[in-house]
């Protein structure tokens, strides 16, 4: 049975200032087998790395991401809302986090929030990184819009995409199919055994979010699960290789 990958939600989420280079290293640190981001564009149409489509949670700043150029997003504290010691942690570039990954092993899920703001060509731009890098066979982009996932095909077929999705569905991975994605990146509520089973048989894989209490790990992990998105990739990891030296 192949091992269930660990991959670190907005890295290591659990310990560090989610989505900062602080929390990437940590989460490579940890043992993590990949990453987990998210992408949207400022005001000057740079791919940049942020969850919210607003600053106020996550840095010292306010404001929409998309009103907002790079300087002036690249001012903001991204660390001390975490903890004062994250002062320095900045919003980085996609390109800079490529740049760290492409020295890595590393695995990297680009989630593409662009399902409140619309931003314009971020699948481009994204997909024109990710070649730049050379990191075709290292990504996976998801998404909740999978309008944009399908762009993503027709701009590059070889892309690894993933839907993201919080229900209950039936057979996802025909519908997956359906619209060139290959991945199914499901709220872990809905991660149910028919669902796992099935998608393995049908050769998809399952990456549940956000899995971070040890029942729920050790579980999908016994139940042959892709992968996980976790908070807490070191814990993760922990449990993992305990389940595999029984």
């Amino acid at each position: 049975m192949n091992k269930t990958l660990i991959f670190a939600h907005r890295g290591s989420a659990g310990t560090h200032p989610e989505n900062t280079m602080d929390a990437f290293q940590a989460a490579l640190d940890a043992g993590a087998d990949g990453i987990e981001l998210d992408v949207q564009l400022t005001k000057d149409f740079i791919p940049v790395v942020i969850h919210d489509e607003t600053v106020e949670r996550t840095t010292n700043g306010t404001g929409w991401v998309k009103d907002l150029t790079l300087a002036e997003l690249q001012q903001l504290d991204a660390g001390s809302w975490f903890s004062p010691s994250f002062s320095t942690a900045r919003i980085p570039t996609l390109q800079e986090v490529l740049q760290w990954v492409s020295g890595t092993q590393l695995i990297l899920n680009i989630e593409l929030k662009n399902g409140i703001v619309r931003y314009p060509d971020i699948e481009k731009k994204v997909l024109e990184l990710v070649e730049q890098f050379n990191l075709m066979d290292r990504v996976i982009i998801s998404s909740f819009n999978h309008y944009s996932l399908v762009e993503i095909n027709q701009l590059n077929s070889e892309i690894e995409t993933a839907i993201l999705f919080m229900e209950g569905l039936y057979e996802p991975w025909n519908y997956a199919k359906g619209i060139g994605a290959s991945g199914l990146h499901c709220f872990l509520a809905v991660a149910v055994p028919e669902l796992i089973i099935g998608a393995a048989k049908a050769g998809t894989p399952v990456r549940p979010f956000t899995v971070n209490e040890d029942h729920h790990i050790q579980a999908l992990i016994s139940g042959g699960c892709s992968a996980i998105i976790t908070d807490w990739p070191e814990k993760a990891f922990k449990i993992r290789t305990t389940m595999t030296e029984r």
